[in-house]
């Protein structure tokens, strides 16, 4: 996917500045500096981890001064150091000072997420597990946090509610079944003519084998077992399906879950609990 053209971008940009600018404008810059002075300034890294944002906060400028040059000393996805510098813009003052904040919080938020997500990945480093997102994100940011994950790394599960099939328990109970909600599903998706991956959800050894009985999935979730209960899965499973650990799932203890032989772990903390970056833009 190529992020930056996904349309939720550029409403997150243009619903950010106007939060900040109103019709009104940035008013202290407006009457303090004259709008025709030109000024360079630096991002700076204040702490380590993996930086994520700076094609986005090239194109922010960019977008609203054409003319404004980027001197790009990191790419997304590489790790710095604090001190390191990530890139020296040189604009207007009224376009740097407009920018900074909106591009810093964008920054500072989806570096925070690939900073965890690759710590993650590199907890998991000689296993074949990988780790995936959830839809615990912040309301109306979920393509940045998304973007944010695959620079750290991760795999982006689903979007939303329309691009994938997840029967959760909560399904399951509703409809009376495993086998009555995955029929429906499946009646469903025919009638809809939509042709969506199936993700099961399972509590117990019983619902595992109830879902490997009437097969036509794509993945089981394995939710809240304990280390001994997903080892069964797995070898019950035996490769017929993806399969996915899921419920509480921290750093401490991603590796001893995803050594159970389960093919992803979820993690839902990769958006919701992270620290962001602590990150400025210096004048030079």
């Amino acid at each position: 996917m190529d992020f930056l053209q996904h349309p939720h971008i550029q409403k997150i940009i243009d619903f950010a500045f106007e939060e900040d600018l109103s019709s009104i404008g940035d008013v202290t810059t407006l009457a303090t500096l004259p709008d025709n002075h030109t000024a360079k300034a630096k991002l700076l890294f204040k702490e380590e981890g993996i930086v994520a944002g700076i094609a986005l906060a090239e194109h922010i400028f960019k977008q609203y001064e054409p003319d404004a040059k980027l001197e790009i000393f990191v790419k997304d996805g590489q790790k710095v150091q604090k001190g390191d510098i990530g890139f020296i813009v040189t604009a207007s003052y009224h376009t740097l000072l407009k920018v900074e904040r909106v591009m810093l919080n964008i920054m500072q938020r989806m570096s925070g997420i690939a900073t965890l997500t690759n710590q993650v990945v590199q907890e998991l480093n000689g296993l074949h597990t990988r780790v995936l997102d959830t839809r615990k994100t912040t309301p109306g940011l979920r393509i940045l946090e998304k973007w944010a994950v695959h620079i750290g790394g991760g795999v982006n599960y689903r979007f939303g509610l329309y691009d994938w099939v997840m029967i959760k328990d909560n399904h399951i109970d509703h409809a009376g079944g495993i086998k009555i909600a995955i029929t429906r599903v499946h009646e469903y998706l025919k009638k809809q003519g939509l042709n969506l991956n199936i993700t099961v959800e399972t509590r117990n050894l019983t619902e595992v084998q109830e879902v490997l009985e009437i097969g036509g999935i794509h993945q089981i979730m394995f939710d809240n077992m304990d280390y001994d209960m997903m080892r069964e899965a797995v070898k019950m499973v035996n490769k017929r399906y993806i399969t996915e650990a899921s419920g509480n799932i921290t750093l401490e203890n991603a590796r001893k879950k995803a050594e159970t032989g389960v093919d992803f772990i979820s993690m839902g903390m990769l958006t919701h609990s992270v620290k962001s970056m602590d990150i400025s833009l210096k004048a030079v």
